[in-house]
């Protein structure tokens, strides 16, 4: 096996237990570490429920109870002292991770720190790190373990011994590496969500239906999912997030359009709530 004995992941939401899920099929130990009792068990389910629907789909080697046995979910952040690698998979809230980050150097001295932010600076989270050069960010894409990319994220002070690991630990998840410098949005979500506002835009001055607009990319352009059900899929909140702070870093071209602020101001965040830019 091509990766740590045990690899560690702070944070068991869908994005976190997608993550374990990886790993975990991959062969490798993972300890969860979330914030109470009432998370451990919703972060166990997840991950169990994950593993049964591989299972049931057929793309799982071993039983799901026989996987299951290598997971480890807990509040003590002190059982990430063990891992080789551990990812930050909090929300997209800088402070947060901050605070995380440093929680996880403490715990995981002998690790490798990544985050899996989708837009925030690699760089401007190490600087409150005294290891900047063992940490970098992997970011995974929602459903993790359908989804064949993993992006890597070199900050400024990563070194470069710790950019080859990930990329051997990523093809050991039988997952392509797309390896980019630290910059606003990185490559997959600058991208991502320039096609999105657009859709939003369109969708908006009545260019045509949500369901028209997406068939206009899986139909034409042979993306796997339109835009627009992506947002839905994401997070509408996550998608603002990020507008919002490509619009700081980048430029106005990436303000957010009317609609979107509309949708999350009636409660409306996409597949978590039910109702998006379409109905779940």
């Amino acid at each position: 096996m091509n990766l740590p004995t045990i690899v560690g992941v702070y944070g068991g939401g869908r994005m976190g237990a997608g993550i374990a899920h990886a790993f975990l099929l991959a062969g490798a130990g993972v300890t969860v570490v979330e914030a109470d009792p009432d998370a451990v068990a919703a972060a166990r389910g997840r991950v169990e429920s994950s593993l049964a629907a591989a299972a049931a789909r057929g793309t799982l080697a071993e039983a799901p109870e026989s996987v299951a046995a290598r997971l480890t979910v807990t509040t003590d952040t002190s059982a990430l002292a063990a891992a080789g690698l551990v990812v930050e998979a909090v929300p997209e809230i800088a402070e947060l991770k901050a605070t995380v980050l440093g929680r996880i150097e403490k715990e995981a001295p002998d690790a490798v720190v990544a985050t899996n932010t989708s837009s925030l600076s690699i760089d401007g989270l190490a600087a409150q790190l005294t290891r900047p050069g063992t940490f970098l960010g992997l970011h995974f894409f929602n459903p993790v373990p359908a989804s064949g990319l993993v992006e890597i994220v070199v900050g400024g002070r990563t070194d470069a011994a710790v950019v080859a690991e990930a990329q051997r630990w990523v093809a050991a998840l039988d997952k392509t590496a797309i390896t980019v410098t630290d910059s606003p949005g990185f490559a997959s979500s600058r991208l991502g969500v320039a096609i999105a506002l657009e859709a939003m835009r369109m969708l908006e001055d009545g260019v045509a239906s949500a369901e028209d607009i997406d068939a206009a990319m899986t139909l034409g352009y042979k993306h796997p999912m339109g835009p627009l059900r992506t947002t839905d899929v994401v997070g509408l909140d996550v998608r603002l997030a990020i507008a919002e702070h490509l619009a700081r870093e980048v430029g106005p071209r990436f303000e957010p359009p009317a609609i979107l602020r509309a949708k999350i101001a009636e409660g409306h965040f996409g597949r978590k709530t039910g109702r998006g830019f379409y109905t779940w």
